[in-house]
């Protein structure tokens, strides 16, 4: 198997778009099937569906395609779907609690098992079954709970403290909707989410689309 250190961040991106096909094919009873087939069914090329797997190995057999069944659940374990993950989050603003009120996160593997604010009209509140916590609690609930992943949807200006204490008490992954870069550890990862910035890109592709960019 490859090192996956130096497996690109599209690949791992592509690798649950090929999970969720081989999930609907199974479902289709669908046995087998060619890199070429599942590269067309998700708009990639076969070329691009061999590469992607050749980073863990050697699947499938030439003239007969990737057995179905067997490489979704190969791409499960790789993917960390074959866990239930717990996770935290911290920001109970009108983003952390729409996430809160979020049904699907389980049907990924996640499970929100805690959350945390410093406002303390907050504090003490039942939200979607969730005690909110202070965020002076995190370090205790997270060796508690056995949270390794967390998200944080706090003001830029709070991020990196709340983000050194999530760290601090055992936190290895982080989705963070801050609108700030986080400074943390080498073996922690961090997905950054800046929705405005998102926007903004949208923006730019319909003042494209309308002949705004053009000279």
């Amino acid at each position: 198997m490859n090192n996956k250190k130096k497996m690109p961040t599209s690949t791992i991106s592509r690798l649950f778009i090929y999970f969720r096909e081989l999930d609907k094919l199974e479902k289709l009873s669908i046995r087998t099937i060619s890199s070429s087939e599942l590269g067309e069914r998700v708009n990639l090329s076969g070329t691009q569906v061999r590469k992607d797997l050749g980073y863990f190995g050697q699947f499938g057999v030439s003239g007969s395609g990737y057995d179905v069944s067997e490489l979704k659940e190969v791409l499960k374990k790789i993917l960390g779907k074959d866990k239930v993950w717990n996770v935290a989050i911290v920001g109970v603003g009108h983003l952390g609690s729409a996430l809160l009120a979020y049904s699907g996160f389980d049907r990924h593997g996640l499970n929100i098992v805690a959350a945390f604010d410093a406002d303390p009209k907050k504090i003490g509140k039942n939200f979607a079954n969730i005690t909110i916590r202070s965020i002076e609690d995190i370090k205790q609930e997270v060796k508690k709970k056995k949270i390794s992943l967390s998200i944080i949807t706090v003001p830029g200006n709070r991020a990196q403290e709340v983000a050194d204490v999530l760290v601090g008490s055992g936190v290895e992954s982080i989705l963070n909707f801050a609108p700030i870069s986080l400074n943390v550890p080498d073996n922690v990862k961090v997905k950054e989410v800046d929705l405005s910035r998102e926007l903004e890109t949208l923006s730019y592709f319909l003042a494209d689309k309308n002949g705004n960019n053009k000279k």
